[in-house]
């Protein structure tokens, strides 16, 4: 596993099965309550950081891409996928004038789509690989990704933005 993505799967209790954690994690509003989300509104903890509705785009963008590169590769295509600019995605998403609801739903909805399609796989799918930004990844290793890169967002929210509400 690439040292990128190590870090995300990391934060993944060692044991855990993919499907039902998967479906732990779905519901944004568990992790960081939405009231919580609209109090800090667009606050940053620093210059240049994203908001918290940035940062739930962010986590909705990067879904999408490595749910993509996951069925690719469990249907053997072999074909090198690229990277994408997260920064760039970030400037131009448009994120800050979403309802925070909104984005809290829509998270949700596609974390339980990629539950539904990681499901679909069989056990021989997930264990096939591909390249993915000059990256060799199994498609097993992007579930627990899509899990460990929420996780670590949730974490910078508790340890960075939360303490924001005490100002």
């Amino acid at each position: 596993m690439p040292a990128f993505f190590d870090r995300y799967i990391k934060l993944v209790d060692e044991g855990a099965d993919l499907l039902p954690t998967l479906a732990q994690t779905a519901d944004f509003e568990l992790l960081i309550p939405l009231q919580t989300a609209e109090t800090l509104g667009d606050r940053v903890y620093a210059p240049g950081k994203w908001t918290i509705r940035d940062i739930l785009q962010h986590l909705i963008d990067t879904e999408r891409i490595m749910a993509y590169r996951a069925l690719r590769f469990a249907r053997a295509d072999k074909t090198p996928l690229p990277g994408f600019d997260e920064e760039l995605f970030g400037q131009t998403s448009g994120a800050n004038q979403r309802l925070m609801s909104d984005l809290y739903g829509e998270y949700t909805l596609l974390r339980q789509t990629n539950r539904a399609l990681f499901q679909s796989f069989t056990d021989e799918m997930l264990q096939r690989r591909g390249v993915g930004n000059y990256q060799n990844l199994s498609v097993l290793a992007i579930g627990f990704m899509l899990i460990g890169h929420a996780q670590h967002h949730v974490n910078i929210i508790r340890e960075r933005y939360l303490p924001l509400l005490n100002q």
